[in-house]
């Protein structure tokens, strides 16, 4: 059996007031590969993601238990050297809003500069760097480009551009929270297509955050469903969009348009039944 990259066990994150946004909760990600947690808002997706490099807010904010195993170190008692070490350059993170992860004031080149500079110092030309990693996103003329502003910039070509900005500083884990949610349906596609492109190139693995489970076949080998901060199944893509066992996952497939598929509405999730 291949060894974990990352091994998250027993995770429980709880903010003031009591509410556990997360609830003793443990899943694995392996070199290589791709995989999709999937739930609706609230469900403990993202601040799952946020917490395996320590974005959150510390205490009194909000108190994260268990471990966060990155190659067998935990992270949640690194120091703070160590966890910048990590953060970036070993797990590097793209969002759902492109447009306000990158500050409207400085050049996409410049940005990309940055991240080169801080996590890979031994690179002599960065702008070659740039050009090249501008490039593998399918920018086209990147020695340009590199140039311009992000609002000069489609919402499709600022993913783009947050995508490259996270494979300069070579990651051997991508966490992709919800890339395409605010994209339209044709940019999506091209989005994920992507990812799974650069991640046969470069081998590395990827955590898909995302309500959809239409974005998942094809891409991600394993799922996870997370409802109400609690992981309520898992198993390989394949066999748990054919085969549910549970009826939220159920619930969720059924959400996914089909051609030819006509419904009066939606399926409605009895939540008294599957607490």
């Amino acid at each position: 059996m291949t060894q974990a990259l990352l091994n998250v066990k027993n995770l429980t994150i709880e903010f003031q007031g009591g509410n556990k946004a997360v609830d003793d909760i443990s899943f694995s990600v392996a070199k290589g590969e791709a995989v999709a947690v999937v739930g609706e808002s609230g469900s403990g997706k993202s601040v799952t993601a946020l917490a395996l490099t320590r974005l959150l807010p510390q205490p009194p904010a909000c108190a994260i238990g268990g471990r966060i195993l990155y190659r067998e170190k935990n992270l949640l008692t690194a120091n703070n050297e160590e966890i910048r070490a990590v953060r970036g350059k070993e797990i590097a993170y793209i969002f759902q809003e492109p447009s306000t992860s990158l500050n409207p004031v400085f050049s996409i080149g410049y940005q990309i500069a940055e991240a080169i500079k801080l996590h890979r110092p031994e690179v002599k030309d960065i702008n070659a760097e740039i050009v090249r990693v501008l490039s593998l996103v399918g920018i086209r003329n990147p020695g340009q480009r590199l140039k311009d502003y992000p609002h000069q910039f489609s919402g499709g070509m600022q993913q783009r551009a947050m995508i490259a900005m996270a494979l300069a500083c070579q990651p051997q884990l991508l966490v992709a929270d919800e890339p395409t949610t605010a994209l339209d349906v044709t940019i999506q596609a091209q989005i994920i297509d992507l990812l799974k492109e650069l991640k046969q190139k470069t081998d590395m693995s990827v955590l898909l955050i995302t309500h959809n489970f239409g974005i998942v076949s094809g891409f991600a080998d394993r799922v996870i469903v997370m409802f109400r901060g609690k992981i309520v199944e898992e198993g390989p893509t394949q066999e748990v969009l054919k085969n549910p066992q549970h009826p939220y996952t159920k619930a969720l497939i059924e959400c996914i348009p089909q051609l030819g598929q006509k419904k009066e509405r939606l399926t409605t999730i009895d939540y008294s039944k599957i607490v």
